[in-house]
């Protein structure tokens, strides 16, 4: 009779041992497709698309900071203190003639962007889908009867891309009980549990089941919603999240003073980029001009080639970076915006083997203004050395020994380069003469034995 019951044990010692590991291979599989991506569009729409960043004569600066305020034009009912009743109305005047799912995301799939988020829900409250639990929402808009995210998904499945949506879990300025921001002596008084139970935590399994995203990026930001996300209201949102989806990520922003262990990648502040590498997936959201909505003063434009460069320098340290676009009111991608759509996937598509699925390389020595990505092959691995400035008499060098480089091409044009030895455990690489005007970042390939 012993023999038997320590037969069952180790029988269902096995037995839970081989579902851990298909838990964690699971686990694994769920996060790879984000770790390999590295390059994803993040969209800010809604009501405030229609004021451009000016309401009634009154336009929002286009600068960073503004009166120690930070202007973005989604914020331009709490900034400009419109109140409730006219903000609210602006849901008969959304109404996106020209808005194309397809080509918002032909647009992504073509700059070699691998997923796509959209802003289901800013702070403003407002939903871009027919809420159950909301009439404010796109269904109170001359939009009603279409589905704006049930296209942008069918688009994304059409082109390959991953999708998401941003959902304001903590801000939300249109239901009584919602946090507002901080200078507010109205936010005190409020009811969140009430809010949190009647609006948000309904809403995202809204999402959820309707549309069955591969992410969701909530939005919290430094210590402002310690005092309403807490660790338990935190864990209530993430294990909703988890019971009704195997393969939704949920990124650190859901409570960025204290996320726990139960997320699945960080989220850097805005337009933040580490200088160190992270013991977790994560990612930037960025801008490519100031704001993140659409603001029709700013004009603060970044070029293709920085945006590049933020990119490459994520990849290294093992990072996405999710670009942001605010469209036009009319539905429209802005011209200045898929330009530089454009620019950056005609680098992509030459060289985003050098990005995609690429992991950091530790410990390698090499020029300043030079950042390296990586991937394991069978006897090595390929070094991609991204250069990002120019380089001393045009030479690159890196700490490896030279009998382990098997050889060495430019990855734009396939020409293969002159390996040397520098003398000193280490190689020396020289560049051919580049166009003084051309700020395009070179790479260069390696294959390394072990």
């Amino acid at each position: 009779m012993k023999r038997f019951f320590s037969m069952i044990l180790v029988l269902l010692g096995l037995y839970y041992s081989v579902i851990a590991q298909e838990v964690s291979r699971k686990e694994v599989e769920k996060i790879n497709w984000f770790k390999e991506a590295r390059f994803g569009m993040f969209v800010h729409w809604g009501l405030y698309s229609i004021l451009g960043g000016t309401y009634n004569g009154r336009t929002m600066p286009d600068t960073a900071l503004a009166n120690g305020k930070s202007w973005y034009a989604e914020w331009i009912q709490q900034r400009l203190e419109i109140p409730n009743n006219e903000y609210q109305a602006l849901v008969e005047k959304f109404n996106p003639s020209r808005f194309n799912a397809d080509e918002w995301i032909k647009e992504a799939k073509n700059a070699g962007m691998k997923y796509f988020v959209i802003t289901a829900k800013h702070h403003d409250g407002f939903a871009l889908w027919d809420s159950n639990v909301s009439n404010y929402d796109i269904a109170a808009t001359p939009l009603r009867g279409r589905n704006i995210l049930g296209e942008l998904v069918d688009a994304c499945k059409k082109y390959g891309l991953k999708y998401g949506f941003y959902y304001s879990h903590w801000q939300d300025w249109e239901h009584p009980n919602g946090a507002i921001p901080y200078w507010k002596p109205a936010r005190k008084s409020r009811d969140f549990e009430k809010y949190w139970k009647e609006k948000s935590l309904p809403q995202v399994q809204e999402l959820i089941e309707r549309y069955d995203p591969d992410l969701l990026w909530f939005d919290t930001w430094d210590e402002e919603a310690k005092e309403l996300i807490t660790p338990a209201r935190r864990d209530e949102l993430i294990h909703l999240v988890r019971k009704l989806s195997s393969k939704c990520l949920i990124n650190g922003r859901i409570a960025m003073h204290d996320p726990g262990n139960e997320i699945d990648f960080l989220e850097m502040m805005d337009n933040a980029y580490p200088k160190q590498l992270l013991d977790k997936p994560w990612q930037t959201p960025a801008t490519m001009n100031h704001t993140w909505a659409w603001h029709s003063k700013d004009f603060n434009w970044k070029s293709s080639g920085q945006m590049l460069r933020y990119l490459v320098s994520n990849a290294s340290k093992g990072g996405n970076y999710l670009l942001n676009i605010g469209p036009k009111p009319d539905g429209t991608l802005p011209l200045p915006a898929i330009r530089r759509l454009r620019e950056m996937g005609a680098w992509m598509l030459t060289h985003g083997e050098a990005v995609y699925a690429t992991q950091p390389l530790r410990d390698v020595p090499t020029n300043k203004g030079v950042v390296l990505t990586q991937k394991r092959i069978e006897g090595g691995q390929i070094i991609y050395a991204h250069i990002l400035d120019e380089l001393p008499d045009n030479t690159l060098k890196l700490a490896i020994a030279k009998d382990k480089v098997q050889n060495c091409q430019l990855v734009e044009t396939g020409e293969m380069r002159n390996v040397k030895s520098d003398g000193n455990k280490g190689v020396t690489i020289s560049l051919p003469e580049k166009d003084p005007y051309d700020n395009a970042i070179r790479v260069l390939k390696l294959y390394v034995k072990e």
